[in-house]
């Protein structure tokens, strides 16, 4: 199991929300922090999943294949944070 999934559901959060998290990654990582956040979880759990995150981006990825979810809107997702970053 997908190491994100899994602090996700030891944190007593629905399979609904896990793929509303995760469809929010895919179409707006800022949003999805502010969903994330709106869960209750644990500071120190919130911790290890952004930790998890930003060590392994690839972990979303494997998350999303794992939940079903369609992977392009990660990438199309990824481009709009890099143009927004870059001033647009």
């Amino acid at each position: 199991m997908n190491p994100i999934i899994e602090v996700l559901q030891q944190a007593n959060v629905s399979q609904e929300k896990i793929v509303e998290v995760f469809e929010a990654l895919t179409q707006n990582p800022m949003m999805a922090m502010a969903v994330i956040q709106g869960l209750g979880i644990p500071s120190e759990k919130l911790q290890a999943i952004m930790g998890l995150v930003m060590t392994n981006p690839g972990l979303i990825e494997e998350a999303v294949n794992e939940l079903g979810l369609d992977f392009s809107k990660v990438a199309e997702a990824k481009a709009k944070l890099k143009q927004t970053n870059q001033g647009g």
